[in-house]
């Protein structure tokens, strides 16, 4: 397991120095289809991973208390290429196209999936991976493979609950030892979880300040 030195706790100061960030101004960048067409920057780089309509875009939105930075949808499958959001200059996030969506062509899915793995073994600033996973359903099998494949890319990652408010205190914190037994069996995880609501805005001023930590 990767070594988390501050184990997930900040002090009020760095919570409020993080909300501050992130009231910065945040831009779209871009949308890459292909490796060739990503930014060269040194700016670092965090990147939101998730099944498909398991909250990455409402997050995102939510981490910057706005509605239509990132495009949410009822269709699952419709992000398709990584989409860069500029904060400030500081840092950037991407929005990974979303995976295990069995009903889209098998085609499009090995290129999403390529995509997707090519970037993650290749990108030098990319600074953490935060793997989104549905507080309703908990660890799938594809999210499995996909922990896998970032140990083998030696890539940092970080588990993220998403719509914790859809579920009871008692389901999450099953969910939550469910996980971090999980998480024992991955070299490149963060044993630190973080429960959040877009809706409620549960754990996103935890989320901000780890993001804020990479900067």
């Amino acid at each position: 397991m990767a070594e988390n030195t501050d184990n997930g706790k900040f002090s009020a100061e760095e919570i409020q120095a993080a909300e501050v960030l992130f009231r910065q101004p945040v831009n779209f960048v871009l949308s890459v289809a292909s490796l060739a067409q990503l930014p060269l920057t040194e700016i670092g780089e965090v990147a939101f991973a998730g099944r498909s309509n398991v909250g990455k875009s409402s997050i995102i939105n939510a981490l910057f208390n706005q509605k239509k930075l990132a495009k949410t949808s009822n269709t699952p499958g419709r992000t398709q290429q990584l989409n860069y959001f500029n904060l400030n200059d500081s840092i950037h996030i991407v929005d990974l196209p979303g995976y295990g969506y069995a009903e889209a062509p098998e085609k499009l899915v090995k290129q999403w999936q390529k995509l997707i793995f090519d970037y993650l073994r290749g990108r030098v600033n990319l600074k953490r991976v935060f793997l989104l996973i549905d507080s309703r359903h908990g660890l799938k099998k594809v999210d499995k493979e996909v922990m896998e494949m970032l140990d083998k890319a030696a890539v940092t990652y970080q588990i993220v609950l998403t719509k914790a408010d859809k579920v009871s205190a008692k389901e999450l914190q099953k969910q939550e030892e469910a996980l971090h037994t999980e998480i024992k069996k991955h070299a490149a995880a963060y044993t630190d979880i973080i429960a959040t609501s877009s809706v409620k805005n549960q754990g996103l001023d935890l989320l901000r300040a780890e993001i804020a930590s990479l900067i």
